[in-house]
């Protein structure tokens, strides 16, 4: 992905407001879901991503095919 691309669309769906889970989907096929605005950092080409225990993943804009929205409301909940 082109760095200003990458740059103006990680800033967009990490700053939404109310925030919405979305996913980064890696070129190796792998995916994370960015479902909290405090578990990702980035700036210009770079960024982490921070998951519940604390692991993190770095990935740049040469390393990302797209981000996009979770699919249905994004909720995590299951209904009944």
């Amino acid at each position: 992905m082109k760095e200003q691309t990458f740059e103006r669309m990680l800033t967009a769906f990490s700053r939404r407001r109310p925030f919405k889970p979305f996913v980064v989907e890696l070129v190796s096929g792998a995916q994370l879901t960015i479902d909290h605005p405090e578990a990702l950092v980035h700036r210009a080409r770079a960024a982490m991503y921070i998951d519940r225990e604390g692991n993190f993943t770095l990935f740049d804009n040469e390393g990302v095919s797209r981000l996009t929205d979770i699919k249905g409301n994004g909720s995590t909940r299951s209904r009944r």
